[in-house]
């Protein structure tokens, strides 16, 4: 395994290491219910499928003004 490889696996494992962290703090420090971390979730999935859905259509626009003023 190349040493880029063993970087890029330590990095994801402390970046879900340290999410597993942030949600036990969540439910034991804070008291927050899994019901409210799940819906937390899906606002945070809806968010970021809006975001991705705005960049697609403002690429879109972006292509398509492209081909109608290039045609002219």
């Amino acid at each position: 395994m190349s040493r880029a490889s063993r970087k890029y696996y330590r990095t994801v494992l402390l970046g879900v290491a340290a999410m597993a962290a942030l949600l036990w703090a969540a439910v034991d420090q804070f008291g927050i219910s899994t019901e409210e971390i799940g819906r937390l979730l899906l606002a945070t999935l809806a968010v970021v499928g809006l975001v991705i859905a705005a960049a697609a259509v403002c690429v879109g626009l972006w292509i398509g003004l492209r081909h109608l003023l290039r045609k002219k």
